[in-house]
């Protein structure tokens, strides 16, 4: 079997800045819980039988207690705030395994569901539907891949080096010098993406670069500079490494079995007049019968 995992976060922030707005019964806008429920319901229809959605259920995390300049939900548009609590409700009325995430990020929950898949003998690959750079350290040889659906492609063990210049492993570290904006933390004054590259790919930790910069192997450029900037700010890119560092314990689910698709709750059909969605409600029935009769 292939698993699918589905970075709601994301897709909810895809779809709002890129669907019409809309209102549901109440006249609450919905627009964007519309465009994920019929992008998940498209992955269904093309086959996907094991999927897994994750969402940032709380915008702040446990990693807001370690670094006070980490991501908050603070100029987030209230209309697309408001459509998280919707979209979890109506997939899980839906039928798909939902992860809301609270003290974790969504992020960790999908981290911890690919480790957990790829230990089953069973599942041939598992995708992670998401471009999110975070998640490239999760990639493993070419059964567990990164999918961005958006643009139909698929990244394996390969891929990440190519586009990162470093293997999967030391993803967080390559964070950490260069930082993520999206995350809110600066990376290292005059670490950029090539230093980090020819750095990491020979010493794949940050433990592992030598702190006497002579040492240091010659296709690395102005190591001296570099040297003293990273070892000048340790405890701050070690701390940068954890923000980075998803984790790989969140509990998600007991087996594969209980990702499979099996059609929708009783209430979906509520939940489809609530969105005045009435053809959503026509595509999971026959996407039903189709898989069960």
């Amino acid at each position: 079997m292939d698993v699918h995992l589905i970075d709601g976060t994301y897709e909810l922030f895809r779809h709002f800045f890129a669907v019409p707005p809309a209102s549901d019964v109440n006249g609450q806008e919905i627009g964007a819980v519309r465009g994920v429920l019929t992008s998940v319901l498209s992955m269904i229809e093309r086959g996907s039988t094991h999927l897994g959605v994750a969402t940032d259920h709380v915008v702040e995390s446990f990693r807001n207690d370690l670094y006070a300049g980490y991501k908050t939900s603070e100029g987030v548009a209230p209309e697309l705030l408001s459509q998280f609590p919707i979209l979890e409700e109506a997939l899980m009325a839906m039928g798909v395994v939902v992860w809301p995430m609270v003290e974790f990020e969504a992020d960790d929950a999908l981290a911890s569901a690919a480790a957990k898949a790829a230990q089953d003998d069973r599942v041939k690959l598992v995708f992670i539907c998401t471009p999110d750079k975070d998640l490239s350290q999760c990639v493993s040889g070419t059964r567990v891949v990164q999918l961005d659906r958006r643009r139909d492609l698929t990244r394996d063990e390969a891929g990440v080096f190519e586009k990162f210049g470093v293997k999967p492993a030391s993803i967080p570290d390559y964070l950490a010098l260069v930082g993520d904006s999206a995350d809110g933390f600066p990376g290292i004054v005059g670490w950029g993406a090539k230093a980090a590259a020819q750095a990491l790919s020979q010493y794949p930790h940050l433990e592992d670069i030598p702190k006497d910069w002579l040492a240091w192997h010659p296709t690395i450029k102005k190591a001296r500079s570099l040297s003293e900037s990273l070892f000048g700010t340790w405890s701050d890119v070690l701390l940068y490494r954890t923000l980075a560092t998803l984790r790989l314990d969140v509990p998600v689910f007991d087996t594969v079995e209980d990702l499979r698709w099996q059609g929708p709750q009783p209430n979906f059909e509520a939940y489809c007049q609530r969105l005045r969605a009435p053809d959503l409600l026509r595509r999971v029935t026959a996407a039903t019968t189709r898989s069960y009769g």
